[in-house]
């Protein structure tokens, strides 16, 4: 059962370093642009729910899809 312990072992450094690697990645300031965009998504699309109802409407089409 040796080669077990050594197993689990190697899996949680093997994880931990993962783990490490992704919060680095993360907070890397070479993604702060990426991730700006990113957080302001969810604002462009009510723009754009806004512009096709306008569309719709001038149109004198009152369904919605």
């Amino acid at each position: 059962m040796e080669y077990m312990n050594s197993i689990q072992t190697l899996w949680t450094i093997v994880a931990f370093i993962l783990f490490i690697g992704i919060v680095i990645w993360a907070w890397s300031s070479k993604r702060h642009e990426e991730f700006h965009e990113a957080e302001n998504l969810i604002f462009g699309e009510d723009e754009v729910e806004q512009t096709h109802e306008n569309n719709q409407s001038k149109l004198g089409n009152k369904h919605h899809v």
